[in-house]
């Protein structure tokens, strides 16, 4: 058991970018990094599929993997909230409210259902995770017709 637990330990901590880093003093993202929608713009009424056009400055965009300082790919929070505290720590879920663009995308295409949403860019590197202070978008909202 304690071996296992060990074992555990060492793999979170040990790899880089990880909860040491997260919650370090020292910011994750150069202090000049943004991002950004292009598009939609807030308070957009769409006839869907939405398209997101995404946008950084200050920041390198890279496919997840890669494990160089200031890179990092984007990720779209749909109705849901930045993970603070210990969640900022690991890789974001996968799922209907946390879209991947691992491979460096810079563009999407979104299925919404009808009505209101909220949409928030999310920069994560290499290994999907957010890192606190988190580098994000203004949340947007926008309505799907």
């Amino acid at each position: 058991m304690r071996r296992a637990a060990f074992a555990a330990f060492v793999a979170v901590f040990a790899l880089p970018g990880h909860a040491s880093t997260a919650l370090s003093a020292e910011p994750y993202w150069p202090a000049n990094a943004k991002v950004f929608f292009v598009e939609p713009k807030d308070g957009a009424e769409i006839t869907g599929p939405v398209k997101a056009v995404m946008g950084a400055e200050g920041v390198e965009i890279a496919p997840a993997g890669t494990e160089k300082p200031g890179t990092g790919h984007f990720h779209i929070l749909i109705d849901t909230d930045i993970p603070t505290g210990a969640q900022a720590e690991y890789p974001l879920p996968a799922d209907d409210h946390n879209r991947h663009y691992g491979k460096g995308q810079t563009e999407a295409t979104l299925t919404l259902a009808p009505g209101a949403h909220t949409l928030q860019l999310l920069f994560a590197d290499g290994n999907h995770v957010p890192h606190e202070p988190a580098l994000a978008s203004k949340k947007i909202t926008i309505t799907v017709k």
